[in-house]
């Protein structure tokens, strides 16, 4: 049996009218995940995502997948590079294959992920490589399209018909990440919040420690982090903005800050998290990296890239044993890692967040329900027994009280992947 156990404190600002369910339900000191039977019951999951088997570059991407629920409880699951988003009915049956149309009927090819939902009808996609953001109708159809000269990790809409983008460029030999309002009139930007990190895996310098890449003679790379909490690469753990009581709200798992800011953009207030454990032993450390090096000593033939010899994919697992075992003999001082591992925004719109495991692998996390503007003031358990469930908020999301999840079932046939609803029950 899967146990999945989480803690949960809660945050409240005072004055704030909101629905007390959830708040209640934390304070109460045990919630049960229990899986809605009546939802997605006809479903035939190998047809509907029957993308789960999909390859690119001699890669399994079939589990590159994300989800949001729209404003009407419909849900939409995204695709690494598929021509169309899943959508589901509110009751979770299929419902159809949205592709997104240009003003000339052309579909536009390879979508982003799905972003999100502006103003309760303009659907809206990320960015692909050219920089535009698509919107469009609940129907396909192409409304406008913005363009922003930038990556984006996240966009979330805004009152007045704004979007918060929390994106970021190569900037020199380092990368900058920063928080920008954007105008869906006017395609305006204001950035109201940026920082500079060094760039992962720079050719020519050294690597950084638990860091590892290994360039192919013929072309491409592969790379890795044997230290899982840590690394230059913000991907991990990423920053992540909420938008709560008009509210932009900024966290950074590497500190545990949290940056309140109005909707001009102006800093209203900030505070640092100082509840969690923010690093990690020397004990720890040798532990996950003799469990690392084992792991990659035992892949016989290893497939890294689909394109090179057997022999270059060998020789790539020779080199990371070897470099890890010298980054073991190294390891002799506490190394910090995030305070927090992810963030989630309830329906009551509290946020979640959650600390990492004691250990690797535990099924037991930590979170924190900040509420706009006040204190942490209970603390709870989160039980979901029998679900593989991921925490990460491409693969589960609360809307009206319930929490819809991307979730692989073990022992079943045919295509694992199930898209499930929680009730949250004391």
């Amino acid at each position: 049996m899967k146990k999945l156990s989480l803690i949960l404190i809660i945050v409240f600002w005072a004055g704030f009218t909101y629905s007390q369910n959830l708040l209640e339900m934390y304070k109460s000191g045990k919630i049960q995940l229990v899986v809605d039977d009546e939802f997605a019951q006809n479903v035939n999951w190998d047809i509907v995502f029957e993308s789960w088997h999909d390859t690119s570059v001699g890669r399994w991407v079939g589990d590159r997948k994300s989800l949001m629920v729209a404003p009407d409880g419909s849900v939409i699951v995204s695709h690494h590079f598929r021509d169309f988003y899943t959508v589901f009915t509110p009751q979770g049956d299929f419902n159809k294959e949205l592709q997104v149309k240009d003003h000339r009927g052309r579909i536009i090819r390879k979508l982003p992920h799905f972003h999100g939902v502006l103003d309760g009808n303009i659907y809206y996609t990320g960015l692909d490589n050219m920089g535009n953001l698509r919107c469009f109708d609940k129907d396909g159809n192409l409304i406008k399209t913005l363009h922003l000269d930038y990556g984006a990790r996240q966009i979330i809409p805004l009152p007045n018909r704004k979007l918060g983008v929390m994106g970021w460029v190569l900037w020199r030999e380092s990368v900058r990440e920063f928080v920008a309002i954007v105008d869906y009139e006017t395609n305006e930007e204001k950035i109201i919040w940026d920082r500079f990190k060094p760039m992962a895996f720079m050719p020519g310098t050294p690597r950084d420690m638990f860091e590892y890449a290994y360039e192919f003679k013929e072309r491409g790379m592969v790379s890795f982090s044997s230290m899982p909490f840590t690394g230059s690469s913000s991907r991990r753990h990423p920053l992540t903005i909420s938008n709560i009581g008009n509210k932009i709200i900024l966290t950074i798992p590497e500190t545990g800050d949290i940056k309140i800011f109005d909707l001009k953009g102006n800093l209203v207030s900030e505070q640092t998290i100082d509840w969690a454990k923010n690093y990690l032993s020397v004990d720890e450390q040798k532990e996950i990296q003799r469990r690392a090096i084992e792991r990659y000593r035992n892949i016989a033939e290893p497939q890294f890239a689909a394109w090179v010899s057997a022999e270059e994919n060998r020789a790539a697992r020779d080199y990371f044993v070897r470099e890890m075992e010298i980054d073991l003999a190294r390891i002799n001082k506490p190394i910090p890692m995030p305070v927090f591992s992810a963030v989630f925004q309830d329906s009551d719109d509290n946020l979640l967040f959650f600390e990492f495991p004691e250990e690797e692998g535990a099924n037991k996390f930590n979170v924190w329900i900040y509420h706009e503007g006040g204190q942490f003031i209970a603390q709870s358990s989160l039980v979901a027994e029998d679900i593989n469930l991921e925490i990460k908020p491409s693969k589960m999301v609360f809307h009206n009280g319930y929490i819809y999840a991307l979730v692989v079932k073990e022992g079943v046939e045919g295509v694992p992947l199930r898209l499930m609803r929680f009730k949250l029950k004391n």
